[in-house]
């Protein structure tokens, strides 16, 4: 074998060596999806419709509590386990019940476009990380004291500012930390974590929610508090992100404490094409995302397709109570699907088109949520779940081959950019979920998730395939 071919032979196979200090950093860095999960799936317990019964029985019950004199009725539950009944929101216009989780999605957008491209300049993926999962935590332990809904709403909106480039960061990071062949791998590791914070939520929400919505919010916050103090101290930055920036000592020296074996070949499989990217302030990636038609060709299709994804991501579970069904039961088997989805997305990721994939579980949930206007009971349930599984997936798959669209030095305000269109289709959720409260079996709601997840998925065919290609 001649030399040239060994030393091809020696970087491909070290580019496919991850070693397991890697892999645990990647898993730590991965935690905070699941503190992700929990603050923006807490509104489903915090801010639902409790049940209610007649106290009077000559009156007949109708379907709303407005209708009735106030001594005739009451809740099922203390007053304390949602802002609905302690705020009396129960009869507030749709808009008003629905400002919390509105003005959270909100905050989201407006942080995602703000503090994208701060992780990609020269604050850094780390200190991002750091940085936001401590605004998230500690918006969420104030939130436990809000005295009206008006604050409530505020610090709502404070933490999905904070919230919005969470998991992009984490997912960016991860995925740097090992070598590209490594890379989507390695991110579906987020995705069980997600899974992880949604489930335990339902967990949480069971055993807090007799005691208060208050201490709800504390659980899911406290322990988020200590893990963003663990990031700063104990998460490396991006030897990739270093290395674009021009700080190739920094890079070596992370990798060398990262005890990494093939850390001299692994700066060498950095350098490529990226490197013409590598210059700027604050906002540059931004600029060279709207220079390169090519590029903003490819965020405003993958944009509009997560827009779609994300009304039916967001939509299934904060809507489910419309359903009729239990909702701790509910959200449990929502988070369970998670599960499934994620496991999915790492065996198919390596053996189908990214393209066909999305076209696939976006067509498939769009039908099950249209098909949840027709159904009752179980069936509407196990249409509900399978929608929202495949909802997930093409999240799922969505997230992963945006990584692969774009270079590493507008990486994560792309990736960014393309989880605030998802979280954009999820800010239209709360105002219909509500709407759909007070339509007769809740279905038309889920109609408009599939209609709408259904037409943008179509998009995918637009977009390069990035399967075995060299990104």
């Amino acid at each position: 074998m001649s030399d040239n071919n060994s030393q091809l032979l020696q970087a491909t196979t070290e580019d496919e060596i991850v070693d397991s200090s890697q892999l645990l950093q990647a898993f730590f860095i991965s935690l905070a999806w699941a503190f992700d999960a929990q603050q923006t799936f807490v509104s489903v317990f915090t801010d639902a419709q409790p049940s209610w019964h007649c106290t009077n029985s000559t009156l007949i019950c109708t379907a709303t509590t407005c209708t009735l004199p106030a001594e005739s009725w009451t809740w099922d539950y203390p007053k304390h386990t949602s802002i609905i009944s302690e705020w009396d929101l129960e009869c507030s216009s749709t808009a008003m019940a629905g400002l919390p989780a509105s003005a959270y999605f909100v905050g989201c957008l407006v942080g995602g476009f703000l503090l994208a491209p701060l992780a990609d300049s020269w604050f850094g993926r780390k200190k991002v990380l750091f940085l936001t999962t401590l605004i998230m935590s500690l918006s969420g332990v104030f939130t436990a004291v809000s005295p009206n809904v008006w604050i409530y709403s505020a610090l709502r909106f404070i933490c999905g500012f904070a919230r919005s480039t969470v998991a992009p960061t984490a997912l960016v990071l991860a995925s740097e930390i090992v070598g590209k062949r490594w890379r989507d791998r390695v991110s579906i590791i987020g995705f069980f974590c997600f899974t992880f914070g949604f489930l335990s939520l339902a967990v949480i929400a069971y055993i807090a929610g007799e005691l208060s919505w208050r201490v709800l919010y504390l659980f899911i916050s406290i322990p988020c508090v200590f893990y963003s103090v663990l990031v700063y101290f104990v998460t490396p930055e991006s030897p990739r992100w270093l290395l674009v920036r021009g700080r190739r000592e920094e890079a070596l020296e992370t990798l060398e404490n990262m005890e990494v074996s093939n850390w001299n070949r692994s700066i060498s499989s950095m350098v490529g094409v990226e490197v013409e990217w590598s210059n700027g302030d604050v906002f540059s990636a931004l600029r060279m995302l709207l220079e390169k038609k090519w590029a903003l060709r490819r965020l405003a299709l993958v944009m509009i397709t997560g827009f779609g994804i994300g009304m039916s991501y967001y939509g299934m579970p904060l809507g489910v109570g419309n359903l009729g069904s239990n909702i701790y039961f509910s959200v449990a088997i929502n988070a369970l699907a998670e599960l499934p989805a994620a496991l999915i997305t790492f065996v198919l990721i390596e053996r189908l088109n990214r393209r066909s994939l999305l076209g696939v579980f976006t067509s498939i949930s769009g039908v099950c949520s249209i098909l949840c206007v027709f159904m009752e009971g179980r069936w509407r349930m196990a249409a509900e779940v399978v929608s929202f599984f495949s909802a997930c997936t093409a999240c799922n798959v969505v997230l992963i081959y945006s990584l692969e669209l774009f270079p590493t030095s507008v990486r994560n305000l792309a990736l960014s950019m393309v989880r605030q269109a998802v979280v954009f289709g999820g800010a239209w959720v709360p105002m219909l979920v509500v709407a759909g409260r007070k339509e007769v079996g809740g279905g038309v709601t889920f109609a408009v998730f599939g209609i709408v997840i259904g037409c943008c998925g179509l998009l995918v065919c637009c977009l390069p395939e990035t399967r075995r290609k060299d990104h």
